[in-house]
């Protein structure tokens, strides 16, 4: 057995790590294309006091606010898209509502009374949820009057100016297909959860999107706070529901068709956060299983296409993002024990040295991607690094969740769309008065726990052993699911305090 273990535990480590180099090698290179590039300045965004377009001339666009249970944010965000600054006869919102609780009455006051006003907006009801969102999206494009096709979750609050700031980017433009505006966070500094939540998504907008668009790889639609052109989502093939991520599906099938989509970093769609652990852990598992399901659709294609190799590549990280989960996983199950071997005496290692001393080369991806988010978004951007430790340890404290995702989609095991629950006016310290905060404590938390005693368990060993260069790394795993476990146990729990739902959220991890 120990034999086994000599060969099986090293062997394993190295797998996990030299996979997680790789995708660290991806965001290395492109933090360092951000940092090196001078193109990466932002263009000029449309002034829409610079633009002496009569109103007669503005395109017409479906603004569709696909909704589902949003009770408590539901009137806001049609509120704000009635206040877009927007021609109004070019202007045709649609209210896509497949709730089923008092939402649906709340909708329908708010458009009645919208209209009354002489606002073009109507309330779309299904007899059932078939698609889910990218039903009620494909739904809703059946009968849309514009050529351009705006959307917003309801957790969004765009800002009045939006459309007229990223709809000319479609003038003189035929092949382009999408833009997609940079999310800004209304409820960032709520809480710690809250500040690193927004601390990685800054990654993805200011160096991920922005880089691949400048070395013309593909780039995705982030399911809301973008403009599509209706002519490409047709030519795509239109929205499917075969995947829970229906945005990255669509905008790489619309890629591969020769559409050009575009990121403009300088138009921010204010948005609002997941609150509490149970309700980030539900969605983090959506796009984990969603981009695996995606991955598997589309990954072949790609790479059969004409595509530059370039494209190809960055292409499959972009697509295969979240298999990295379970290599975290891995690596957090065997780094104490591959130590423990060597201990006492048995197994070669040196390999943990010679492993990890590679594996630097990727952790500088990670860190760097962040620094250079922070430093293009932020003037306090040394600051806000501290959030850097505590958003590794939820990354690797939320791997067994999205292993669960990967798996899941790897054996195409078909997933209900799970909404995020919104708690709109409810945020900060109250939002577990939340119609929809989730008060069941999820299944997966009880591999969490455990997961958390056994790196606090490596941890001791690890420092038993005096192997200090090693305490960081089992140190975030420790704390990563240390903190997620006790996030969720004690969220669930103060959510138990608050009113009953009438259709209660719950995790699909649960």
């Amino acid at each position: 057995m120990l034999a086994a273990l000599e060969v099986a535990v090293p062997a394993l480590y190295a797998v996990a790590i030299v996979v997680l180099t790789a995708y660290g090698g991806n965001l290395l290179w492109l933090a360092l294309v951000h940092a090196a590039s001078e193109r990466l300045r932002d263009g000029p965004v449309p002034d829409p006091d610079d633009l002496p377009v009569p109103d007669d001339d503005w395109p017409v666009v479906t603004v569709q606010l696909p909704l589902y249970n949003e009770a408590e944010v539901a009137q806001r965000l049609i509120d704000a898209c009635v206040q877009l600054d927007y021609p109004r006869s070019r202007l045709d919102i649609q209210v896509l509502d497949d709730s089923t609780d008092a939402t649906t009455e709340r909708v329908a006051r708010r458009v009645a009374h919208w209209q009354a006003e002489g606002v073009n907006i109507t309330h779309v009801r299904r007899d059932d949820r078939t698609g889910y969102k990218a039903g009620a999206l494909a739904n809703g494009l059946q009968r849309a009057r514009g050529d351009l096709i705006a959307i917003f979750d309801a957790d969004f609050v765009p800002r009045p100016s939006f459309l007229r700031r990223l709809v000319p980017r479609f003038f003189d433009a035929p092949d382009l297909g999408m833009v997609q505006a940079r999310w800004g966070h209304l409820n960032r500094d709520d809480s710690l959860l809250t500040k690193v939540q927004a601390f990685g998504l800054d990654a993805h907008f200011a160096i991920e999107q922005r880089v691949r668009e400048l070395a013309g790889c593909f780039l995705n639609f982030n399911g809301t706070a973008g403009v599509w052109r209706r002519a490409c989502i047709e030519d795509a093939g239109g929205w499917a529901h075969d995947t829970l991520t229906e945005d990255l599906d669509l905008s790489y099938r619309a890629q591969l068709q020769g559409w050009r989509l575009t990121y403009v970093p300088a138009a921010e769609a204010p948005a609002e956060l997941p609150p509490d652990m149970n309700a980030l852990r539900a969605q983090q598992f959506r796009w984990a299983k969603g981009g695996a399901e995606t991955a598997l659709k589309l990954t072949g294609r790609l790479w059969r296409s004409a595509q530059p190799w370039r494209v190809k590549l960055e292409g499959t990280f972009h697509l295969t993002a979240h298999f990295a989960f379970p290599f975290i996983l891995l690596a957090a199950l065997t780094h104490a024990p591959l130590l423990l071997l060597k201990g006492i005496g048995h197994g070669p290692g040196e390999v943990y040295f010679a492993v990890m001393g590679f594996g630097l080369f990727g952790f500088a991806g990670f860190f760097l991607a962040q620094l250079f988010a922070q430093r293009a978004l932020h003037p306090d951007w040394r600051r806000r690094l501290r959030l850097f430790v505590p958003f590794m340890a939820g990354t690797m404290g939320l791997s067994l969740s999205n292993t669960s995702a990967v798996w899941q989609a790897l054996r195409g095991t078909d997933t209900a769309f799970i909404r995020t629950p919104k708690v709109g006016s409810a945020g900060g310290d109250g939002w577990w008065e939340s119609r929809y905060a989730i008060r069941e404590v999820p299944r997966v938390v009880w591999g969490e726990l455990a997961l958390a005693v056994y790196s606090t368990v490596g941890l001791g060993v690890v420092v038993g052993l005096g192997e200090w260069a090693a305490v960081p790394f089992q140190a975030l795993f420790a704390l990563g699911f240390a903190l997620v476990t006790a996030s969720s146990l004690r969220q669930a729990l103060t959510a138990q305090q608050g009113p009953t739902a009438s259709a209660p959220a719950s995790s699909p991890a649960a």
